[in-house]
């Protein structure tokens, strides 16, 4: 039916004794209002102002059922729904998996003394991000296989099959498993997590509560950038380390640790690895850049372990140190209240060739300050390389002394 302007000069004049057009006019009534009527039923429907009630059915149409229990079949509309977010989640989800850590069990019962068996202790995501030589190459965190004796690598269809622990990382919570590739779709596209922006959309995939809600799809923004984290790594309620990650308040659940964060396009940009879980919190999860991660995952990959350099040392932070000691103990100038204080040197160790005795407190590792254990770790791990050198300043006796060490890589600091 088409519309159209009446303009003729003689258009608002009554037509005397011109049945024709009253009988025009009330056609175009009659219609407009069963068109009225069409569109105002499903509303009225839903508001249960009429005895019926419009559902949807199985071959894509719509049923209207009478207080008879007579259905009327109605055509409905489908439509498609592609965006830049539907597109960045079917390029990548293929390539997270469910990570399955069984460990050995011991248990009682009336007709043994005692017999032993396998559980599964944990479920996390991991990402799949290389194939070669028919194998595939699996990442995801440390706290997701710690302490198990056998893994497995879970897809979406319930398919499982086991995996190799290559190597594992607990300063960055990262490991690195190996599966066949027979069962590997997809392989995750590496991005660029320092072109990150705050604000930007970000999606994080992966298995919260495990294989009941796998796969599972939350979108967010960029929260914050280069985050700082305290880090208790032997759980004796001291800090260790402060691992830096990402800030996004996609929704990260128990489940979802080790499985992706992802950019609009798709790309692997960070490894989700905790969410803060405290009553007054609430829409913060926290991913491992993947810039930061990719050189972890290499070493893990390649050697099994991060090939870090090493001092030799035990190490424990002046400020954790009472006063007395800080003065009796280590010999320390009054006004110095900072510095780590060297509790062992291992013989042979490149400390002990540098001349660095127990009780040595270093203050200084080429010109930069360093106030703790934490400042120690981060110059040595993120700024060195084994095989360099480096200055150190330290007091033995109340007196600032100078030495270089030569950095090597036998072990982990």
């Amino acid at each position: 039916m088409g519309y159209y302007d009446d303009h003729s000069q003689n258009r608002f004049r009554e037509q005397k004794g011109n049945r024709g057009g009253i009988f025009f006019a009330s056609v175009v009534g009659a219609i407009l209002g069963a068109i009225l009527v069409i569109i105002a039923i499903p509303a009225l429907s839903n508001r249960g102002f009429l005895p019926y009630q419009i559902v949807t059915n199985e071959n894509n149409a719509v049923e209207s059922t009478t207080n008879d229990n007579q259905n009327v079949i109605q055509k409905q509309i489908a439509y498609d729904v592609n965006t830049n977010t539907t597109k960045a989640v079917e390029k990548a989800a293929d390539a997270v998996v469910g990570i399955n850590n069984i460990q050995s069990s011991s248990f009682w019962s009336d007709e043994e003394a005692g017999s032993s068996g396998e559980e599964a202790a944990g479920t996390g995501s991991g990402v799949v991000y290389k194939k070669a030589g028919g194998k595939a190459f699996v990442v995801t965190n440390h706290h997701v296989v710690e302490g198990a004796t056998k893994l497995e690598v879970s897809f979406s269809d319930g398919t499982k099959i086991p995996a190799k622990l290559l190597g594992s990382d607990v300063w960055t919570d990262l490991a690195v498993l190996e599966v066949d590739a027979d069962k590997i779709k997809k392989v995750a596209e590496f991005g660029d997590s320092d072109s990150l922006k705050m604000g930007e959309p970000v999606i994080a995939i992966g298995n919260p509560l495990g294989a009941t809600f796998s796969g599972s799809v939350t979108q967010g923004i960029i929260s914050g950038l280069k985050r700082t984290i305290p880090v208790d790594i032997n759980q004796d309620g001291l800090i260790d380390w402060n691992a830096e990650v990402l800030q996004t308040d996609a929704a990260i659940n128990p489940g979802n640790s080790g499985g992706a964060l992802i950019n609009i396009a798709g790309q692997l940009v960070g490894i989700n690895s905790m969410k803060i879980a405290q009553n007054a919190v609430e829409g913060i999860g926290l991913s491992i850049p993947i810039n930061s991660a990719r050189p972890i995952i290499d070493d893990l990959e390649k050697f099994g372990t991060v090939k870090r350099p090493y001092m030799g040392v035990d190490l424990k932070s002046v400020s954790e140190i009472p006063a007395y000691y800080q003065e009796e103990a280590l010999k320390l100038p009054r006004n110095i209240n900072y510095g780590v204080a060297l509790r062992q040197v291992v013989p042979n160790s490149p400390a002990a060739q540098a001349g660095l005795k127990e009780l040595d407190v270093i203050v200084e590792m080429d010109g930069e300050k360093i106030n703790d254990v934490i400042d120690l770790r981060k110059h040595l791990y993120q700024k060195k390389k084994i095989g360099e050198q480096m200055k150190i300043k330290y007091y033995r006796e109340g007196k600032l002394k100078q030495t270089t060490l030569t950095l090597t890589g036998d072990t982990t600091q």
